[in-house]
């Protein structure tokens, strides 16, 4: 799909305590959707392989909205989760503001996905119709368990997993029975020898199609199936 794409750098307020943050917004033509995608826990919304998630998205008609957390923008430890969940509903209601006449989907990669879904769990968030996890944490690597998947069942909205099968933080025989025990509410797509950072095994994966090209399909399809 060959579309132009409008590019432009926002601030909102994360919380009154924490100050501003930087967002960074990017919509094709044509866009059907807008995913507000935060970044893993130890990096910020300009990494590579985000911005390679973005403008796979891009181009299949799904807008982004990127975005730090305080201590994404300003450097320290990671901020408490009540702030995190916080940002994540103000960086929702930033989207839409800049979009209003998109749907709006939330989620992440790794940590900012399962922060968005507990944000959801304990309250839904304005607007949203459904989440998207890029690499669900489900466990630390090389202890797994399932408790961070708890939280889950009280999600009421359409849910995307999109893992690895090289997965370190989700290994499958934990993923698929959490997933399978949402119903119908939770999705899994599955991405051929990719790993937590969707690198893949090229001399062993049976798919030809580029992953973040295969990840952005799969969202637009989802997103689509979801509706407005």
């Amino acid at each position: 799909m060959e579309t132009s794409t409008i590019q432009q750098k926002l601030q909102f307020l994360s919380t009154p305590e924490k100050g501003e943050v930087s967002a960074l917004l990017m919509r094709p033509d044509e866009a059907t959707h807008l995913l507000v995608l935060g970044h893993g826990a130890s990096s910020n919304m300009r990494t590579p392989m985000l911005q390679k998630i973005a403008e796979s998205l891009a181009e299949q008609g799904i807008a982004t909205f990127r975005y730090n957390f305080p201590y994404s923008e300003k450097g320290g430890g990671r901020n408490s989760q009540a702030t995190v969940t916080a940002t994540i509903r103000s960086a929702v209601a930033a989207a839409h503001e800049a979009c209003p006449d998109l749907p709006l989907l939330a989620g992440g990669h790794s940590f900012s996905g399962r922060m968005t879904s507990t944000a959801q769990s304990e309250s839904p968030i304005d607007g949203v119709k459904g989440l998207v996890f890029f690499s669900f944490p489900l466990h630390p690597a090389g202890e797994p368990a399932i408790t961070r998947a708890e939280h889950l069942s009280k999600v009421d909205i359409p849910m995307l997993f999109l893992s690895g099968t090289r997965d370190a933080l989700a290994e499958l025989d934990l993923l698929k029975p959490v997933i399978q025990n949402l119903s119908k509410r939770a999705t899994l797509h599955l991405l051929d020898t990719a790993d937590h950072s969707f690198k893949i095994l090229k001399r062993t994966r049976t798919s030809t199609e580029d992953v973040f090209s295969e990840l952005a399909r799969v969202v637009r399809a989802w997103a689509l199936a979801v509706g407005e």
